[in-house]
């Protein structure tokens, strides 16, 4: 009963604090490709390990 576990769960929470400029920019890309603001968070943190 009830739904599947995960492959990857998400058990870490994490809250930030976004002035309008960047929010916008987060809501407008969500939009744009049709995901969750998270799921637009996780793929900017994926970029940050490009680049590392």
């Amino acid at each position: 009963m009830g739904r599947p576990f995960s492959e990857n769960p998400k058990e870490i929470r994490l809250t930030v604090r976004l002035d309008k400029r960047h929010n916008d920019i987060l809501e407008r890309y969500a939009a744009k490709h049709k995901v969750t603001r998270n799921e637009a968070m996780r793929r900017g943190i994926e970029k940050l390990d490009d680049h590392a």
